[in-house]
């Protein structure tokens, strides 16, 4: 699976988790948490949602590293 196929499936997946953000544009360098307003809770369904969709775990120490749309595509493009 490509990088670009990753960040594609991570977007359609923070669109589910956050409606509000229909229409936002998303890139790898969006702060998820400042630029979208989602929360702590909103993240962790968020990163739930894409280690049920790539089948993959994503260490919670690992977490708090994640900042930008990016950082994610990239800890799940290494887990594939």
């Amino acid at each position: 699976m490509s990088r670009n196929e990753i960040l594609e499936i991570t977007k359609e997946v923070i669109y589910e988790s956050a409606p509000e953000l229909d229409g936002m544009p998303l890139s790898e360098e969006t702060v998820i948490n400042t630029d979208t307003g989602i929360d702590s809770m909103g993240f962790t369904l968020i990163i739930c949602r894409l280690e049920a969709r790539f089948n993959v775990k994503i260490p919670d120490r690992q977490w708090k590293k994640l900042q930008t749309l990016g950082d994610v595509v990239t800890a799940i493009e290494k887990r594939l």
